[in-house]
């Protein structure tokens, strides 16, 4: 679970800070506890079309800050506020601005080109 973790950080968050790799962690993590979504880390990771890193997951390796980041994720570590989404509008799709633009999601927090909604 960690290294899997670690691997999604990596690939969804590699370029961003810490803070903001530990929260998009965190969003995988709240995702497990909430009824809304599956209860295992793999589970959430694969379901699909939540996370527009799958393809390249497989060839993805994380550096040791995704790793640090997953450990605190995991230990219950939350700078997102409780989010269960998060995006970059600067690479989403036009269908993916559009679901957090109408979804009438509570913006939490934004860090680095991440913003954060529950």
């Amino acid at each position: 679970d960690l290294y899997l973790l670690a691997k999604l950080i990596q690939a969804e968050a590699g370029g961003e800070p810490y803070e903001g790799k530990v929260a998009v962690g965190a969003v995988v993590m709240n995702r497990v506890k909430s009824p809304q979504f599956p209860n295992t880390i793999y589970d959430v990771i694969y379901q699909p079309g939540q996370f527009s890193c799958l393809p390249k997951l497989p060839t993805t390796e994380p550096d040791a800050q995704a790793i640090q980041a997953a450990r605190e994720a995991m230990a219950g570590r939350d700078p997102s506020r409780g989010a269960l989404y998060y995006y970059n509008p600067k690479l989403a799709s036009r269908e993916g601005a559009r679901f957090f633009r109408t979804a009438g999601l509570t913006h939490t927090v934004t860090i680095g080109n991440h913003q954060f909604f529950k």
